[in-house]
């Protein structure tokens, strides 16, 4: 994995950050680069892991998950290899340490009760590496519009990636468990490696992944330590609102272009919001302006965080 990008490598990693499966040569039209210019330089950064293709469920269509950020203080000085064994669980979406070095966040989608209560009740307590964990089921995780790209692309240049309007979510069918474990490897997996997959022929394939996505059963996702591309600060805001206040203020953050990830929690605090930002000024007038978006927002209490456990790079779950 990179410790550094250069320009034109930053401004890649800017349109896969908005385009996951963009080609090679929509990437090279967005920029003004030839295609062989753009692979040459984005093909190494998968390579290496700088980058990596995924896809996001929805937990919203996928009734068996169960959502759930925990929040677990830890002995500082055992606090990295908690955050690393949490990393690697294959339910695991994202894992932080935030800025006080005792406590970790985490974001799982569980495989039903079973899992919950074994990662609750026996995982958790295994270890007195942690001290206590409070746990909160993500009731409704609201798409959001990220937007940041440190500046890198322009107005015009995000233009060329903007997305198809959503549509209404498609009705399962037997394909789609394959083809969503195919691309949760790989988004950029070919429409080929698709169909031998699932079983079904390129045409279906490509046709289905786009009735996926518009209809917002997944979300592509591309991963990428965001210090990389500027975002030097990166916070998590728990914040409580009114109930009634809750959809029209999650709604109005969605849109910010530093928000990556909104959803509506159980506990005291209702709402959590991720942020990326390039320094701690801009967190502040982010949570200044959360505090002004409603009468309804009662308290914001933001985190910062020192660092993303390695196997998980900020990936917000379908945000």
């Amino acid at each position: 994995m990179r410790q550094a990008l250069d320009e034109t490598e930053r401004r890649i990693a800017a349109v896969l950050l908005a385009s996951p499966r963009a080609s090679w040569r929509e990437i090279g039209r967005c920029l003004g680069m030839s295609e062989r210019t753009v692979v040459r330089r984005a093909a190494p950064l998968y390579a290496d892991g700088t980058l990596r293709a995924t896809a996001v469920r929805n937990p919203a269509y996928f009734p068996g998950i169960v959502p759930m950020a925990l929040r677990i203080r830890c002995r500082p000085n055992r606090i990295r290899q908690v955050a690393a064994a949490l990393a690697r669980r294959t339910d695991t979406v994202w894992v932080d340490i935030l800025g006080g070095g005792d406590e970790i966040s985490a974001i799982f989608f569980l495989d039903g009760p079973e899992a919950r209560n074994a990662l609750l009740l026996r995982d958790l307590p295994a270890t007195d590496a942690t001290l206590s964990w409070t746990g909160h089921t993500l009731l409704r995780v609201f798409p959001a519009v990220f937007r940041w790209t440190a500046g890198l692309l322009s107005v015009a240049e995000l233009a060329h990636l903007a997305p198809e309007p959503p549509a209404a979510p498609p009705a399962p069918l037997a394909v789609d468990a394959a083809l969503i474990a195919c691309l949760t490897e790989d988004c950029r997996s070919t429409y080929t490696e698709l169909a031998r997959r699932a079983g079904i022929t390129p045409l279906r394939a490509r046709r289905r992944l786009d009735t996926l996505v518009r209809g917002q059963v997944i979300r592509l996702a591309t991963e990428v330590d965001l210090a990389l591309l500027g975002a030097h600060v990166e916070a998590l805001l728990w914040i409580s609102v009114q109930p009634g206040a809750l959809e029209e203020t999650a709604a109005a953050l969605t849109t910010h272009p530093q928000v990556r990830f909104v959803a509506a929690t159980t506990g005291p605090a209702n709402l959590l919001v991720a942020l990326a930002a390039t320094d701690l000024d801009a967190v502040y007038r982010i949570r200044s302006q959360c505090s002004g978006l409603q009468a309804g927002v009662k308290r914001t209490l933001p985190r910062s965080r020192a660092r993303t456990a390695d196997s998980q790079v900020a990936t917000p779950p379908y945000g």
